[in-house]
């Protein structure tokens, strides 16, 4: 092949071109006649190469694209002196031709180009590893590893055509390869697999002590939120916690971890509710109002302490064994404008203060076995441990004592709970378990079952059934104020045994862009009715659900809860619904006024019309002490609410209720009153909380709720009538390590 002059920029355009229509093997082409080209002269020319690939697998063939790529398009800002342009985007180096020298190109094949200009590279043409390989032209470059577009054609060369049309541009001869595969012979093949021997791992201490060894983390025992070992991020001590259980449950290989506990829960509550007058005596000599001052102040300071010990790894499986320890050393005191308010005793003043120790969490927690590779598991809890039977709180939440069989299953697309219970005593004025009474004759047996992602996708299902058996018709129970707790103090006052059974759904998760929350319950069993003191039969619903939505940093809220009432309450039905220890989070929670706080019912034989904490009328002395009651009124509520997360720190929520009795028959009654509206009025409430660093370390919450009443609560205390709203505000301040 005799060296040509190049072209101008032209021939090179033209090259490039021609490089974009070869891939792989040619296609069929149709012959025409090329024009010469003049002799070469001493000036620069492009000499273009693309990096090659080095063959890495030697048995794996290297085939030729079956596509054709477009043109390349052309830059017009590389230009050499002449004005002659090289494609864009193919890598290239200007080589003169009088030196013959090229730059180094950047391939992994090094090209030898002769007195002429003309290279030739060390690709092999064949599979032969001694045959010459193609050669490229002063102008020409390689596209890929098959094809090689060499620069100007010799004489009587032809130029080709494709069927499609295409056309090679004047001046350029397209020398296509064969796709024959091709050897690297510099490469080294790889080994042959082989399994994995002892020699292959090289033993480091585990992750805890690696990084004591680097020293890559000083620990602060006073800090909670950073690695701490006082916190259960690695081992307090390398063996068994519990070496005195092993002959009954065998020894654990793995470490011991302790976890502390500390938290300072401050609540100042200054509220408003209808409040009576001393029978005996009264505060405000020369006073004959059935209603006096509502106003009060409640301060309560809990110090919760406790520890776990527990052996496992703590984060990658469940722990093998726990025991856990929560005690609550708490301090109160309360300040009213009435007398007997407080206390039974009338001498005993308008003011109180106690304090009480309570546990509300010793349990031995054992791991009992994994039943699949998935850490799918079952394990038994005994001892006082908290519990909840559904996502709100509705039927009972409670830190009792008792026996748990749970665990999971089908790669925790299944929970179940197998438990027993015996109900504590109450401290009354703090609301804690008290040890040192004696146990209630109250059991309750709970069966349920979680699936996640049924019926649909994001959503948890549960189905649960619970029975409460309750033997307290021997005793009479007076709370530590002295007021009567058991029997109820209205009615025949008859102590009474009663056996009834909840059958429940619950859903909580999401659908499509909403988040859902709904419980549904029916009672049903065995009762004596507490006006009449005859055997009564229990049928109540109850129902509650919330939809909201999330729009960016602010969650909207729509509310509804339905409990039946009684309508008649001398006859041999109960219809209304009552909870066996309620808790319920759930429109507005705490914040609520109704939810909030116990309102007496005056003039009702000493009993509340609702209890602390709690959405249902069940007409109890109080939540605490008393018995579950099926004659009640029920309530109706439909609310609104929003939740704004207005800074990561600060967070404001809003809530408005409006609620009705579904039945006030039982209240006409209690009260020996004629016709007494279903309308209770609207509460609204406002909270605010404020994480200061972030975290649930240090949390400030203040919340203000008022009570609009409506008619029917008007007419129970109308003798109120020329105050407008009840009021509950709430400064509430936790310190957690």
């Amino acid at each position: 092949m005799t060296p040509r002059t190049p072209r101008a920029r032209t021939g090179l355009l033209a090259a490039a071109a021609a490089g974009a229509l070869l891939a792989g093997s040619a296609p069929a082409m149709a012959e025409a006649p090329l024009p010469a080209a003049g002799p070469l002269k001493d000036q620069e020319v492009f000499v273009f190469s693309q990096v090659l690939r080095r063959n890495q697998q030697p048995d794996v063939r290297q085939v030729a694209p079956e596509t054709v790529p477009e043109p390349v398009e052309r830059d017009p800002s590389i230009v050499d002196d002449a004005g002659r342009e090289r494609p864009a985007g193919v890598e290239g180096r200007q080589a003169p031709v009088d030196t013959g020298v090229v730059p180094q190109v950047e391939s992994d094949w090094r090209r030898a180009p002769d007195a002429s200009g003309v290279e030739t590279t060390s690709i092999p043409a064949g599979p032969g590893a001694g045959e010459p390989g193609p050669t490229i032209r002063p102008g020409g470059f390689l596209l890929n590893d098959r094809v090689l577009l060499t620069g100007e054609p010799d004489e009587g060369r032809v130029r080709r055509q494709t069927l499609d049309g295409r056309r090679a541009p004047p001046g350029v001869d397209v020398t296509p390869l064969e796709p024959e595969p091709y050897i690297d012979p510099t490469s080294i093949p790889l080994p042959p697999p082989r399994a994995a021997g002892p020699d292959d791992f090289l033993a480091i201490p585990d992750r805890w002590r690696l990084v004591d060894t680097l020293g890559l983390i000083k620990e602060d025992p006073f800090d909670p939120y950073n690695q701490n070992t006082l916190k259960g991020d690695k081992p307090f001590y390398e063996g068994d916690c519990f070496p005195f259980l092993a002959p009954l449950i065998g020894e654990f290989p793995t470490d011991c971890f302790l976890i502390l506990l500390g938290i300072s829960d401050t609540v100042i509550e200054p509220r408003s509710f209808p409040t009576p007058t001393g029978v005996q005596s009264t505060a405000r000599p020369g006073t004959n109002d059935i209603f006096g001052k509502p106003d009060q102040i409640i301060f309560n300071q809990n110090f919760i302490h406790g520890f776990s010990l527990l052996n496992g790894d703590t984060a990658f499986r469940p722990q093998d064994i726990e025991f856990r320890y929560t005690g609550v050393l708490n301090g109160n005191f309360a300040d009213v404008d009435e007398r007997r308010v407080l206390r039974a005793d009338p001498g005993a003043g308008t003011s109180r203060f106690d304090y009480h120790y309570g546990i509300i969490e010793l349990f031995l927690d054992y791991h009992v076995a994994n039943i699949t590779d998935r850490y799918d598991f079952y394990s038994v809890r005994a001892g006082i441990q908290p519990f909840s039977s559904d996502f709100r709180g509705f039927l009972f939440q409670d830190s009792q004592l008792g026996v748990r069989f749970f665990g999971n299953w089908d790669n925790n697309l299944w929970q179940y709970n197998l438990a027993w219970f015996r109900r504590l005593e109450k401290d009354t004025n703090s609301g804690l378990n008290d040890p040192f009474q004696d146990v209630r004759d109250d059991d309750i047996f709970v069966a349920n079952v979680y699936r996640q992602d049924f019926p649909i996708l994001g959503l948890t299902s549960q189905l649960t059934a619970i029975y409460n058996r309750n033997r307290e018709a021997g005793e009479r129970f007076f709370d530590d104020n002295g007021f009567l707790a058991r029997p109820f103090p209205f009615g025949t006052q008859q102590e009474r045994d009663y056996d009834v059974f909840y059958l429940g759904y619950n859903a909580d998760g999401r659908i499509g862009s909403y988040n859902l929350t709904a419980s549904a319950y029916y009672a049903f069993g065995d009762d004596q009715n507490p006006f009449t003191g005859e055997d009564s039969n229990i049928s109540a619903f109850f129902a509650a659900a919330e939809l909201s939505r999330d729009f960016d940093w602010a969650r909207w809220r729509l509310s509804a809860l339905y409990a039946s009432g009684d309508s008649d309450p001398f006859d041999n039905t109960s219809n209304g619904f009552d909870a066996i220890f309620e808790n319920p989070q759930f429109a507005g929670g705490d914040t609520s006024y109704w939810i909030r706080q116990q309102i007496p019912l005056i003039g009702g034989s000493g009993v509340g019309l609702s209890s602390r904490n709690a959405v249902l009328p069940s007409l109890r002395p109080n939540k605490e002490h008393g018995q579950s009651n099926f004659v009640n009124p029920g309530i109706i509520l439909v609310g609104v609410g929003a939740d704004f997360d207005l800074t990561p720190e600060f967070r404001l929520s809003g809530n408005a209720n409006y609620m009705w009795f579904d039945d006030t028959s039982s209240l006409e009654a209690l009260r020996l009153q004629g016709s007494i509206d279903n309308d209770i009025g609207l509460d609204v409430s406002v909270a605010a909380i404020w994480r200061p660093f972030q975290t649930q370390n240090f949390v400030v919450r203040l919340s203000g709720a008022a009570l609009i009443p409506g008619e029917g609560f008007n007419d129970l205390y109308a003798s109120q009538g020329e105050r407008d709203l009840y009021y509950s505000v709430l400064a509430n301040i936790v310190l957690t390590y």
